[in-house]
């Protein structure tokens, strides 16, 4: 895994109502459910450092209060501590930290996903950024996505995936065959899905006017500008939207086994 020589932010969309895919964690943003000891957003951000983008606005909404106390408190969280209640002392011990800076925003309870975006263009100073959902799990090749976006030329690149799930999407072909290969697998180039990973220039926000969405608004005019261009992606990805893509998540974590961590 090659590390990028340049420095970007990634903005992460935090800011979804709250999770119901955990029993013992309601009332919570999904992207701080818990998988293996660590939030899901945690998990997001560690695999985007380990290309060097160490740099995260979180875009929070619901409960942005929790995802800000974590991070004001993660060097104390990610240690050990020894309290001394008489005096009122806090000693840590095993000091384990990140090489992160984090800039949580409240972009609004109700925000479209393009207005959460534009009510962060103040801590936007670079000329492209990324913007990824806090609800998805992925092994994408940051470095090669980014070449990507800058060999095409365009305002915005999204970032494709096959489906996933139990309702995949078969590879039919015209006569109503299903396409195998020699290993059983289905063969599929047809059918993609976006992957909530983008990689946006600076001049996104003179698009991003009122009540944006992402997908609904925002793609389909730069489309029809010519000023969107795609990276296909043909790895691990998964979004966590229920509590069976939740337990797939731990067991993969708990074996050590998880595509989105390289240790």
């Amino acid at each position: 895994m090659g590390v990028l020589v340049k420095t970007m932010k990634v903005a992460i969309l935090a800011g979804g109502m709250q999770s119901t895919i955990n029993n013992e964690q309601e009332g919570i943003p999904k992207p701080m459910v818990d998988i293996g000891g660590k939030p899901l957003l945690w998990h997001i951000m560690k695999y985007f450092s380990e290309y060097g983008l160490n740099e995260f606005i979180i875009c929070g909404g619901y409960r942005v209060d929790m995802i800000k106390e974590y991070f004001m408190d993660y060097y104390i969280y990610a240690s050990d501590i020894t309290v001394d209640l008489q005096n009122n002392r806090i000693e840590v011990h095993k000091k384990r930290t990140e090489d992160w800076k984090v800039t949580v925003v409240d972009t609004g309870l109700f925000s479209s996903t393009g207005q959460r975006i534009n009510r962060i263009q103040k801590y936007i100073e670079e000329d492209e950024f990324i913007v990824t959902y806090g609800d998805c799990l992925s092994d994408i090749d940051i470095q090669a996505m980014l070449e990507t976006h800058k060999r095409n030329g365009k305002i915005a690149t999204i970032v494709l995936a096959k489906p996933t799930g139990r309702n995949r999407l078969l590879p039919i072909d015209s006569k109503g065959e299903l396409r195998y290969d020699n290993r059983g697998k289905m063969e599929n180039d047809v059918a993609w899905v976006n992957a909530d990973c983008f990689v946006f220039q600076k001049q996104v926000f003179n698009h991003l006017l009122g009540n944006y969405d992402l997908e609904k608004q925002l793609f389909i005019k730069l489309s029809a500008q010519q000023q969107l261009s795609t990276y296909r992606h043909k790895g691990f990805w998964m979004p966590i939207e229920t509590k069976r893509d939740l337990a797939y998540a731990e067991r993969l974590w708990n074996a050590g086994t998880a595509p989105w961590i390289k240790e």
